[in-house]
């Protein structure tokens, strides 16, 4: 859509990216956010650090490279999944916990047949070894380090990528 869409107006009220943050503290309310690019204009106390705009697995290996908050996992959600829901972000991460109680690895979502790293829990253990890592996409990140993939439904997981999706998305309402 020509640029980032964290701070795009949300149905809900708030950005694309408010939203997600809502999302997230319904669950963890005193849990760690890092934000990628520039401050969300609905939520400027939040931490952010840079994005040399070279795509995602640059910047979540840029982000792994940082000092962070302790966590056993961290959710690696784009603005641009803003269906999400508490209701589906609570049973996306049972399941994770399932799969990976000890929080080895980064738990991936397969979605219409297709790879989605983005929605995904990724182990804080991984973070130093994706900060080393060379890959330049995510899936080859995922692929290079400890990884689990779940199948997945449910219309969270769509990218919106364009402005017919976009549109879409906001007739849902």
């Amino acid at each position: 859509m020509g640029g980032p869409k964290h701070s795009l107006a949300h149905p809900r009220g708030g950005t694309w990216g408010g939203h997600l943050v809502g999302v997230f503290e319904s669950l963890w309310p005193e849990g760690p956010i890092a934000l990628l690019g520039e401050p969300l204009p609905d939520r400027p106390e939040l931490p952010t650090f840079g994005d040399r705009r070279e795509g995602p697995a640059v910047a979540l290996r840029d982000w792994c490279a940082t000092p962070a908050a302790a966590a056993d996992r961290w959710w690696v959600v784009a603005c641009d999944q803003a269906r999400w829901t508490p209701v589906r972000l609570a049973a996306w991460f049972r399941r994770v916990e399932k799969a990976d109680p000890a929080a080895e690895h980064w738990v991936l979502a397969a979605h219409e047949g297709r790879l989605q790293p983005l929605g995904g829990f990724l182990a804080a253990s991984l973070r130093p070894v994706l900060a080393a890592a060379a890959e330049r996409s995510l899936t080859a990140l995922a692929r290079a380090i400890p990884h689990l993939v779940l199948p997945v439904d449910g219309p969270e997981w769509l990218d919106l990528d364009t402005p017919q999706e976009r549109r879409a998305f906001e007739a849902e309402r």
